[in-house]
Order: structure tokens, then sequence, then C-alpha cells
């Protein structure tokens, strides 16, 4: 899960890219870059490992001149965390071309080797947007030149055609212009807005992940870019659509409402808060049904992103709400860590209690969701620590039991704590003395409350049902190879080697 922005504007664009990417930062802590077209058509690149705040100083922000740009904050599932392999990634041929990209390709391996042996293209990392970019170039390299709006539409269709999995991409092409184009299922977000140069009045133009983006950009949402349609912004400021798919169909990834999201977003025209409020809603009346004869004094949310769901709870139960956990603003998300040794540590340090609020009380606890139980079980014996009776735990997602394929974390099945467990074994693991889950329909209502219109949701951690249709139990057992959390660490010792090399 990664965060991505793209301007077209008639004035200098490094101040509102960076300042896009800082509200994007919960989608990507690991790497930032951004990448402009200057006057003389030469991009200007600047990335690098850590948050936007440490990787842009101001010397960088002076030399990323242009009124056009990308960025991107990287939260790594493929490939490995060193700065190689942050974004924007870039090709010089043909014209000079640059893409970010938020999401997975599920048949990479494939695709390297389709570059190497048909197009004769050399990919130099592990991360398969490098790829994507790579398929996108070699098909603007396959229509005549110089380039027209349908041929950069007609390379994108082809680029769909060869890639599976969930993307959403902003790409520039010198001399030409920006295209933005979303998966057939519209797994991964993107929204397009607008807004007026006050010199010029020209109208300028933006893609971002989450339409908060937009906000503190000053940019007008206009509407989400669709599953399968790209978008192209011309540099001179004219914007063309086409739908580039050949069967599109809606079907969001249901956890970036879940977690990923800010509470200020919308997204497929969706209230990000409002569905919270209704996921708390839900589960308050199951709470309520199920644990009649359950003393519950306090509700306590594991801060941040439950906030707003434990708090409906609280309403439904009438019982107070509380704030039992002092967040650390200034340590990461911890779901999103690159290892289990991060995850572990990071939680002690993000997350303090207020004693009074547990010491001698039955308190239910509420968080989004339960993952690999990391992040549970410290926080349950905290509140243990702090004195608390007895320890119920609510989550706002159905249990987690299958990997997920299109960008999110979750790659091995052995990681997750519900899999292969019923909700009583998961509570013994986690120390609570009672657990509940949120039903699926009951989750996926809460959304579609926002917007009838979506008719399906990508639920696949929850079902294993993948909706791309190419998932197979040897491409699992592939990624559990890849990406569990033993394999990333040989790969980060190996990328740290290699860059000291470099160096010396």
């Amino acid at each position: 899960m990664c965060g991505i922005v793209g301007i077209v504007s008639h004035s200098p664009v490094n101040q509102s890219i960076y300042n896009a990417l800082t509200v994007l930062q919960h989608r990507g802590q690991d790497a930032a870059g951004i990448i402009t077209v200057d006057e003389e058509n030469r991009f200007r690149l600047r990335k690098a490992n850590g948050l936007v705040s440490d990787v842009f100083q101001q010397v960088h922000m002076l030399r990323l001149q242009g009124n056009a740009g990308i960025g991107h904050v990287r939260y790594p599932t493929a490939g490995s965390s060193s700065v190689s392999e942050a974004q924007p990634f870039y090709v010089n041929s043909p014209y000079g071309l640059t893409l970010v990209h938020n999401g997975n390709l599920t048949n990479s391996e494939e695709l390297k080797q389709k570059l190497f042996n048909s197009a004769r293209r050399h990919v130099n990392t592990n991360s398969d947007s490098e790829i994507l970019l790579n398929i996108l170039a070699h098909h603007l390299d396959q229509t005549a030149h110089p380039l027209s709006t349908q041929a950069i539409f007609d390379a994108v269709s082809a680029t769909h055609k060869d890639i599976r999995g969930a993307y959403a991409c902003a790409a520039m092409i010198i001399g030409y212009g920006m295209v933005a184009f979303r998966d057939p299922n519209g797994i991964r977000p993107l929204v397009l807005g607008k807004r007026e140069d006050e010199v010029s009045g020209k109208t300028e133009y933006m893609f971002a992940s989450e339409s908060i983006a937009l906000d503190i950009a000053g940019f007008e949402f206009v509407r989400n870019v669709e599953p399968g349609e790209a978008v192209y912004v011309s540099f001179e400021g004219q914007l063309y659509a086409q739908q580039c798919a050949e069967n599109p169909k809606l079907t969001p990834c249901i956890f970036e409402y879940v977690y990923f999201a800010r509470p200020d977003s919308y997204i497929d025209g969706v209230s990000v808060y409002a569905a919270r409020v209704h996921m708390g809603e839900r589960l308050g009346q199951k709470i309520a049904k199920e644990w009649q004869d359950l003393d519950i004094d306090v509700v306590i949310p594991i801060p941040e992103t439950s906030n707003d769901i434990a708090l409906r709870i609280a309403h439904i139960l009438n019982k107070p709400y509380r704030q039992g956990f002092v967040k650390n603003r200034y340590v990461g998300r911890t779901f999103i860590m690159p290892g289990q040794t991060q995850r572990v540590s990071a939680v002690r340090r993000k997350l303090n209690t207020i004693s009074s609020e547990f010491k001698g009380k039955n308190v239910l606890l509420v968080d989004d969701s339960i993952v690999r139980g990391t992040t549970s079980e410290q926080i349950v014996d905290m509140a243990r620590a702090a004195g608390a009776n007895k320890i119920y735990f609510a989550s706002a997602a159905p249990e987690i039991r299958y990997p997920n394929v299109y960008g999110i974390d979750m790659p091995t099945k052995n990681e997750l704590i519900a899999y292969g467990r019923d909700v009583d074994e998961i509570a013994k693991l986690i120390g609570v003395d009672k657990l509940i889950f949120q039903d699926l329909d009951a989750l996926t209502g809460a959304v579609q409350q926002e917007n009838p219109a979506i008719k399906d949701f990508d639920c696949s951690v929850f079902t294993g049902v993948y909706v791309t249709g190419d998932i197979t139990a040897e491409y699992l057992d592939h990624i559990a190879d890849l990406r569990n959390d033993k394999a990333k660490k040989k790969r980060e010792k190996d990328a740290t080697n290699l860059e000291m090399h470099n160096e010396s």
C-alpha cells in the first residue's frame, strides 16, 4: 500500500506535491520520492528512504524545478527496502518516461521474462513497479512518432492486457503530458481534482490516492478515476479520458475503509469516516445481542483508526467511552512496518496506558482488525499490567485468514493469527477473556450504506476469493517464500551490503 500524487500546473509544483505526500504519509513510511519536469524537458528527481519531512530538505526542493511532477510514499510489499527500489522509477526510452504505482502485480515474474526476451528491456530491481513502467514504455515504443492522445490510450489498453493485479498509477512522458490509470477492478483508489490558476485563469489538474491530498494542495475534487480508465493531461493543460479495459468492474479493497485510508478522505464515493461509524454501529449491535451477560464497565479504542468505531459501540451499549491509551505520534503505524522485530518493539514505544481507566474495570477494547496478533497481544498485556479486571476485545473486521496479494503486507498465511484457528483459540493467544469479530456482511454493508452503487469488494483476506481470478495455491506458496519476515530480513541485509559496497 503506497500513496501517489501527480500534478500538471502552470506554476511550480514541488511544494504542492510535498504537501500532498505529507498527508498521504500514513500509506507508506519506508521511502518517499518526487520527480518533476523542468523547462528544458529534463527530469529532476529526489528519492530516498525515510519520511517525507526527512527526505526533502530545502536544497532538494530548490532542485525540483518544473510545472509538472509526480510523487510517491512507499510501503514495501515486493522487493526490498533498498533506496534503489524507492519510487518514482524512470526510463529514458521512449521520450523519457517516469511512473509511480500503488498496488501489486500478480504476474510480475512472467512479465519480467517477457520484457527480457521479447522487448529487450532490462529490469534492475525486484520491484514490480519497475516492471510495470517498462511494460508501459514498451507499448508506447510500438506507437507512431509523434505520440497522439489515442496512441497513449492504446498503450494503456495494451498494458492492461499484459499485467494483472492491483494498480493505480501516474506517469509522465517528456514532451507530452501525464497519464493516470487504474486497474480494471478498481482495487486501489485514485481520484482526480482541478483548480484554476490565479494568474492565467487556466485549469490545472491533480491525481492522488486519496481526496485529502487534493484538499491540502488546494484542488477541488472532480471525480474518481474509474476502474480500467486512463486520464491524460497534456502539459498545456488539456484533459482527455478513455476507458481502456475490456470488462471493468468496481471491486475496491475493503481494507481501505477499515484501516488504510484517512477518515477525512472520500474513496469511490464513500466517506471513510462515515463508513467507520457504520462499522461501529453494526458491531455494537452484534455485541449487544450476543454479549448480553457480560458486565462491561468501559469501552476503550486502540488508537486511532478505531476511535470512531469504539465511540459508536459505546453509544449503543450505553457504556462510558474513554481514551485509555496515549499514542506517541512520532512512531509510525506498526502494522505497515517491514519486519516482526520492528513491529514488536514499536508497539511499546507507540502506546502507553492511562492506568486509572483500566484499574479494577472490565474493559472492552476495540480495534479495526487483528492481523498477525502481535499488536493485540502486547496491548492486552499492557491493559493487564494497568490493572484491568477482565478484558474483552472487539474487531471491526472479520477474521483475516488468507494472504493479500494486491499491495497489503499480509503475504503468508502462517503469519496470520486467524489462519486455521477459531475465535476461542485466537482469544487465548492474544490473552483476552472474550473476543468478537464483525461479520463480513455487516462490514461490506457499512461501506455500501454510503455508496450503494458499490456491489462488490475485494474481501480476499477474509474469504480467500481473489477478484483477479488468477491466484493459485502455487502462487501463494511462492510469495510466502519471498515475503515472509525471514526472507525480508535476508533481502534487507543483502541490500545494505550492496549499498555499502557501492558507496565504498
